[in-house]
């Protein structure tokens, strides 16, 4: 990569995580003695009596274990289940097992990941009509910083679901990109194909407009190239877009549907949002920040508005940083995407954090290079060192049901773990309040790296 890869880095994955399983058949480990019921109870002894073990964090096998859960999620539309690391093994086995859940018991359809709009469109199309080789998709999808989602988990991960459709096919499960990082090919083409039917004036405005926009290289060089232009041109180009926009949301057109009107523009604003989030200055520390509010704000709204246009519950999959409902960071990440949909769904959207005390990862080190970490047991008075001194090895919690012996504790500021594509990273170790941050947590013991297949 160029110059840029550091920022390219920050911006695309900046708080992601992933991380790896312990053996399924040591997941869960037997229950010490609950904890005497008295005021003096500690955080651990007062979260034991209301946590609940989790038996694997394999995806397959039995899901009796995860129905505590199912009572927490109750009613909510999107469940956000973060990440402490954006490459491990466990927190993409427990996302996949926790989504065949949802969709088995709590009637979810939807998977909603860190990934360009484009990206989850091809994923879509192979899920639900099996167009394209998955292997291809993820080899030329997950590039650059998306570059971690093209491991083993999320292979069998997007496996279980094409089977599933296979099954149910007047019943299927979907998937979603929410992110701007890339908008691919396939985005102008289905904009230009809704003009050719349905507003044909507007063609010749729309390719004027997309000029020298549409991909003919690999994501990631395109993304090189792009981030090359002086920012001036930068900017032009994201006017352009954004009048684009502005000519499809002026009317559907004759013979077109509502629906496809909607899907139009809104594959037209994944363009925008991707020419907008290059648009600043991403040499200005300022313009940093700004371009991460952005980020996180059409994530939401990507999102927010699948939801909405299909009626369908969502499981969102993103780093904690993003699922949380507060911001780990304000002075780099003003407002969190956790925080956006909360603001729009309100009780509709519920914030699932995943943290571990020790194990591996991957992610990219100081040198830009690919590698495999390892960090031992978290510190004394760090979140996780209190997490894992609970009485089971993988467990969920409903924060929100919290005993009065452990309120106090998740209510104080503490150190915790937030690893994400760039290790050591700009905000590996925040402050946060567990209790303003996450509805629920589901902690694990021990992580491994994730397994990579490119």
């Amino acid at each position: 990569m160029n110059t840029h890869k550091a920022l390219i880095t920050a911006l695309l994955v900046p708080l992601g995580a992933t991380l790896a399983v312990a053996p399924a058949a040591s997941a869960a480990a037997s229950p010490a003695p609950p904890a005497p019921a008295t005021a003096s109870a500690s955080p651990e002894e007062a979260l034991g009596r209301v946590a609940h073990p989790l038996r694997t964090t394999e995806p397959l096998g039995g899901l009796a274990d995860l129905r505590p859960f199912g009572r927490m999620v109750g009613d909510a539309r999107v469940v956000g289940l973060g990440e402490a690391t954006h490459s491990s093994h466990e927190f993409f086995t427990v996302k996949h097992r926790v989504f065949r859940y949802l969709v088995e018991e709590k009637g979810f359809r939807a998977f909603a990941l860190e990934a360009p709009w484009s990206t989850g469109l091809r994923l879509d199309a192979y899920l639900l009509r099996g167009e394209g080789d998955l292997k291809q998709i993820m080899d030329e999808e997950f590039q650059g910083t998306y570059r971690w989602w093209n491991n083993a988990e999320y292979r069998d991960l997007l496996q279980w679901m094409r089977a599933y459709n296979v099954k149910h096919p007047k019943d299927p499960v979907r998937f979603v990109g929410d992110d701007g990082g890339f908008a691919g090919a396939g985005l102008y083409d289905e904009v230009s194909a809704y003009a050719a039917a349905a507003r044909p004036e507007l063609t010749p405005q729309l390719t004027e407009l997309y000029r020298g926009l549409r991909p003919a290289t690999d994501a990631e060089t395109y993304v090189n190239d792009y981030l090359s232009k002086p920012i001036a041109e930068r900017k032009e180009l994201a006017q352009r877009t954004g009048r684009a926009v502005d000519l499809l949301k002026q009317r559907p057109g004759t013979g077109a549907g509502s629906d496809a009107h909607a899907w139009a523009v809104q594959h037209a604003t994944a363009i925008h949002q991707m020419t907008t989030l290059f648009a600043f200055d991403l040499d200005d520390p300022q313009g940093i920040t700004d371009a991460m509010l952005h980020r996180d704000r059409i994530m939401a709204e990507n999102v927010a508005w699948w939801q909405r246009r299909t009626g369908e519950k969502i499981a969102l999959a993103a780093h904690n940083g993003h699922a949380a409902l507060r911001t780990y960071a304000p002075e780099t990440y003003p407002k969190v995407q956790g925080d956006f949909l909360r603001e729009q769904l309100g009780g509709g959207y519920l914030s699932v954090g995943l943290t571990f005390d020790r194990g591996s990862f991957n992610a990219f080190g100081r040198d830009g290079g690919a590698h495999r970490f390892t960090v031992g047991p978290a510190a004394s008075g760090t979140v996780e060192h209190t997490l894992d001194r609970v009485r089971y090895r993988d467990f969920v919690v409903d924060l929100r049901n919290a005993p009065a012996a452990a309120r106090a504790w998740l209510a104080a500021p503490r150190t915790l773990r937030n690893i994400g594509a760039t290790y050591p990273g700009i905000v590996d170790a925040p402050q946060i309040r567990l209790a303003e941050s996450h509805d629920v947590v589901i902690h694990l013991q021990q992580v491994e790296a994730a397994r990579m297949l490119k």
